[in-house]
Formats: structure tokens, sequence, C-alpha cells
């Protein structure tokens, strides 16, 4: 074998040089060179048909030994073989669908087969199956020969070794053994080979017919891996269960899983259409809140200000909230209060939003902006008390406010805060319609209109805050709307049902 080529070098060192006359042949090189010899040889045609005599093979080998090794004791009692027989054929009529997968009634047929009567009755079973399957489906001959060898060599398989583990389940000198739970432990560990040899089966068909390799398959099987457990758990517990108590109890099991079937259909059915009623729900959340962000963008590209002025009031406005011991639900009320509150400034015209000189026509425009965003919030399910919040924002607490002059308490609280956030933003933001204020100069003239404008109580918490904080702890230079608006939390939440 060759060494590695530092290696080699430094083996050159210590050794004398020895004469190379001749090609290098070692057996790496060689085996590489058949191997490449033997795939370009092995065309994707090629490959199909090797795969389809091994399969023919199969099948023809497990019919033969069925044959030969078939006797009249593996159909006894015939009551039983109908009853599988039966299952099977019908089985995936009722078959219950799992998290993780399909709870197969065929698969628990054959499985039971295989543990309750023998390796010839199991792959009749199987091949039986394939052939209801198959005869349905406009499918091609390969894919007839792959179902059928594997529907038949699996089961005949797994009975040969239920047989040599735990004799003839009929036998009554194996009764120790059958009606013991170690039977239904050799039940389930033949099914786990016989899985794990189905696999391998169904892998090489596809990794011939598609290029799928083993381990892209093994992935995609493994989520499923516990449904299948589950079935054979099931076969297991109903083969002690026929030792111990005969077939009354599997006719038993069949009743009651048709039932189950039925309950989990209608259960499927349910969920589907919840499915669909909440995808329509956030569609039309989505649609509807949608809208109010929209304005709001359109509102930004016209004046800059406003969605830096919203951001940082919503995060003052919740600070404030927290400050003030109120609950989640009221600090997301004040939050998405604060960041909607200026909405209803999308109907002005650039006259009023960048004004030169105001008339009287244009502060009647101002003072109707609350009752605008009011409009257009409320108008969203659930969002009631934020719509109140913002109509309400330009109250004063001496009754000099609008829309509707009123007084004190008679505010909400969550307009209350916001008002004062609103005022302390506008007084201290770069880039306001005026001059910004120091935040020392901004707290001394949020006092002054304390008692008179603004909720002196809430004053003196808020200044605390921002003492304890920072004064611009909410005025970030990269404030996002998008971020702080958290759309797609805030329409999901929307489309989910209310509840009282």
């Amino acid at each position: 074998m060759h060494l590695p080529t530092r290696q080699r070098q430094q083996k050159d060192h210590a050794e004398p040089e020895v004469d190379r006359t001749g090609p290098e042949i070692t057996y790496p090189r060689a085996f590489a060179t058949l191997t490449r010899s033997i795939n370009d040889r092995l065309t994707p045609e090629l490959a199909r048909r090797l795969l389809w005599a091994a399969q023919g093979l199969l099948l023809a080998v497990t019919l033969g030994a069925a044959v030969l090794l078939s006797h009249a004791d593996e159909w006894s009692p015939p009551l039983l073989v109908g009853v599988l027989l039966f299952l099977t054929l019908i089985g995936e009529r009722f078959s219950v669908r799992v998290s993780d997968g399909q709870l197969s009634a065929s698969l628990v047929a054959i499985v039971l087969a295989m543990g309750l009567l023998g390796p010839v009755p199991a792959a009749a079973c199987g091949i039986a199956e394939a052939i209801l399957y198959l005869s349905v489906r406009g499918v091609s001959p390969g894919y007839w020969l792959s179902n059928l060898s594997t529907f038949a060599a699996v089961p005949f398989v797994g009975g040969l070794m239920v047989r040599a583990l735990a004799g003839d389940v009929h036998d009554p000198r194996n009764q120790h053994l059958t009606q013991s739970a170690v039977f239904g432990l050799i039940v389930l560990g033949v099914f786990i080979v016989a899985n794990a040899l189905n696999f391998v089966l169904i892998g090489l068909e596809m990794r011939v017919s598609k290029g799928s390799s083993l381990a892209r398959q093994a992935r995609e099987f493994l989520p499923l891996l516990r449904g299948e457990l589950a079935v054979g758990a099931l076969a297991a517990i109903l083969a002690v269960a026929y030792t111990n108590l005969g077939l009354p109890v599997l006719l038993g099991a069949v009743v009651v899983l048709l039932i189950f079937q039925q309950l989990t259909v209608a259960l499927q059915r349910s969920e589907d259409r919840a499915d669909q009623l909440e995808a329509r729900s956030i569609q039309l959340a989505s649609l509807q809140f949608g809208i109010l962000a929209t304005l709001m963008d359109a509102l930004a590209l016209r004046d800059r200000r406003t969605a830096r002025h919203a951001v940082a009031v919503a995060r003052y406005a919740k600070a404030l909230a927290t400050e003030m011991g109120c609950n989640e639900e009221d600090q997301d009320v004040v939050h998405t209060a604060g960041l909607l509150h200026d909405i209803g400034k999308f109907t002005w015209s650039d006259r009023v939003l960048h004004p030169e000189r105001l008339t009287d026509e244009d502060m009647a425009i101002i003072h109707r902006h609350p009752q605008d965003g009011a409009t257009l919030v409320g108008k969203l399910d659930g969002y009631g008390p934020v719509a109140d919040a913002i109509l309400y924002h330009h109250e004063r607490v001496d009754g000099g406010g609008y829309p509707a002059g009123l007084i004190g308490n008679e505010i909400p609280l969550a307009s209350r805060i916001v008002a004062i956030c609103s005022t302390f933003d506008t007084m201290t933001a770069p880039g306001s319609y005026r001059e910004p204020m120091t935040p020392e100069d901004a707290m001394a003239e949020l006092r002054k209109i304390a008692g008179r404008q603004l909720d002196a109580e809430l004053v003196e918490s808020f200044i605390v805050l921002l003492e304890r904080e920072g004064p611009t702890f909410a005025q970030g230079e990269h404030a996002d709307f998008e971020t702080e608006l958290a759309f797609e939390q805030r329409v999901r939440e929307m489309a989910q049902p209310s509840h009282g």
C-alpha cells in the first residue's frame, strides 16, 4: 500500500533507494481502476435490469420456499386465517393517521399472520395486499415486480423467524412461551428486523430508479419510525392477547380500530376545517391591519418624523404603563396606541402636514385627526381600547382638550399616558417642529402643565422613570417602525377567536 506523501519522503531518507522500473501498481489503485471500469459499464438501464433480475429471483426463491415449507397446520384455524386475510385486504380503508405516520390495519394483520400462522400464510397475506393495491393503480411492470417481491419476501422471512424463536403458536407444548410477554417481545423484535429488511429492499429500488441515496432515505424515514413502532407494538399486544384469550379479542380489536378510525377521520376533518378557517382569518386580519401599516408607511414617506416619533412614544408609553403597574394587556394597548396615535394625520394635505401658516380651516382638520385615527383603528376586531386611547389623547385634564372636552379621570388612562409621552418626545426630539429642548427643560415644562393639560401623578411617575432609565432611552437613532409594530405577530393574534 502507498504511504502518504510526507511519510514516504521520511522513509526515503531512512532507507536506500529502490530501483522502481516500470509502472507502480498497488492494490488501492487497481481497485479504483476496477471500480471506475464497473461504474463506466453500469449504465442506469443496466442497473435497472440487474435490479429487476434480483427482484425476480427473490420472488421466485420466496415462492419456491413457500411451496416446499407449506403444510396444512399453518392454515389452522381457518377462521383466524380468514379474519387476518380479510383485515389485510380491507385494512387500508380504516387505517388510522397518527402524528408520525399511519397506523396501518393491513400491516398489523400481516404482522399477526407472521406471529400466529407462519411464513407461508404471512407471505400470502402480503401478496394479496400487494395485488389489491397495485390492481387499482396503473403502474409499470417493474413496480409490480418490486412490490410483489417485497410483500412476499419480508412477511415470509418474518414468519420463519417467529417460527424459529417461538415454535408453533397453536402447539400446546409452546403455551408457556406463547402466552407470556416474551412472545410479544419476539413478535415486536421480528417486526423491527422485517421493517429494516423492507427499508433495504425499498431503498435499493429508490436508489436505482430515482438515484436517491440510502442516507437521504434514512433521514426521511426517521420521522415515521415512531408510527412504525406503534404498529409493531399493537401487533405484539394483539398476538399475546390472542394466545391467551382466543379469536374474540381480535374481532373486538377490529371493531375498536374501526370506531377509532372513524373518530380520527372526524377529528382530522375538524382540524382541516379549523386550519382553513385560521388561514382565512389570518388573511383577513393581514389585509385589515396591512392597510393601517401601509397608511403609516405612506405617512412616514411624507413626513420622516412620523415613524421615529411613533416608535419613541410607543416605547415611552409602554415603559410608563409598566411603571404604573398595568397588566400585559393594558401595556400592549398603550404601546399600540403610541404607535398609531398619529395615523389620522394621513388625511392631512401637505399644506397642513408641513405648515407655513395655519388657517382656522386647517386647525379644524388638525383637531379632527384623533377621530379619523380612531375610526380607522376601530374597524379592527379587538382594537376598540386602542381606538379609544387614540381618540382621546388630545384631551386635557382641565377639560380644555378635544374632541370631547373630558375632564381628569374621564380620560382613559392609556390616552393620558400617550399624551405625556407624545408631548415629551415632541419637545426633545431633533428634527421636530421647533428647536428641541434639553431633557431637563422638557421635564420642567411637563411639571408646569401638569394638573392643567397633563395628569400630574402620571407626569411625576414619568419623570422618575426618565431619571432612572435616562431621558432619551426610547429615542433610538435607528428606531424601526416595522420591527416595533411586529406585524405578523399582531395579525396572528387578531386571527385568534376572541373569548368572552
